[in-house]
């Protein structure tokens, strides 16, 4: 109750900060809270934009296509060079290294190879969600203590048990953590994607908003867009405590 209640209190801190700054600036770059309410209202009456769902359904089956293809991409990844001694040695620091390049700079050939269609922010998507997936493998399976599995093959374990008994339960906590941070990224991988260049979907919306200065209805777009990525991580979250519990 006292984490809600200062959670609640830093909410209303934000709030009353952002109605006395949003009536100082000019309207058509920032408005208070009461000026959005109206405009969140008429969103979510389909009054404003009236295609809002199918853009959001479209934004999310983007966004759940983009993190399928990164998981099934990082774990085999992950798993090859974790599991190959030399192969990982060899693979891994290059696979770092191109996690460090900034992700926006691959978006302009993604779009050129893709289109503005939807294929272009899936493959951003995943592109982002891909690399921390895989590093969280690697990482996983690195850290597990290699006497361990000594003992089982030892005691005649096979490599499914030895896998499933002692490997899984040491990385399981670094991988759950790898893929909240690899869906997090696919979500802002999409929707970024869409707002940089896109013809349907809710970046394209919060773009169509903000090219013709309407801010309330700009602002309205991004708190939709806010729920679903605080839905995503929430989800992630619930997830990553379940596998804690387990491990534990």
């Amino acid at each position: 109750m006292t984490v809600v209640g200062l959670r609640l209190a830093l909410l209303a801190l934000f709030l009353v900060v952002w109605e006395v700054a949003g009536r100082t600036v000019n309207p058509l770059l920032g408005v208070p809270p009461s000026a959005v309410l109206p405009s969140l209202r008429d969103l979510l009456l389909l009054r404003s934009y009236p295609d809002l769902p199918a853009s959001l359904l479209l934004t999310i089956r983007e966004i759940a296509t983009a993190y399928a293809l990164a998981v099934a991409a990082g774990l085999g990844c992950g798993f090859m060079l974790g599991m190959h001694r030399l192969v990982g040695r060899a693979w891994g620091p290059m696979l770092a290294a191109l996690y460090a390049v900034p992700a926006v700079v691959w978006y302009p050939s993604l779009m050129l190879f893709f289109g503005l269609d939807a294929a272009s922010k899936i493959a951003f998507g995943f592109l982002l969600g891909f690399f921390p997936i895989a590093l969280a493998v690697l990482a996983g399976i690195r850290q597990v203590n290699p006497q361990l599995v000594v003992v089982a093959r030892a005691y005649g374990a096979g490599t499914a048990t030895v896998f499933r008994r002692v490997m899984l339960p040491g990385m399981l906590f670094t991988l759950v953590g790898g893929l909240r941070t690899g869906l997090a990224l696919c979500v802002i991988g999409v929707v970024v994607g869409e707002i940089l260049g896109s013809k349907a979907g809710m970046g394209a919306l919060i773009n169509h908003a903000y090219g013709l200065l309407r801010t309330g209805d700009y602002v309205a777009l991004v708190l939709v867009t806010l729920v679903l990525v605080v839905g995503s991580d929430v989800l992630a979250s619930l997830l990553e405590r379940r596998a804690r519990r387990w491990t534990e």
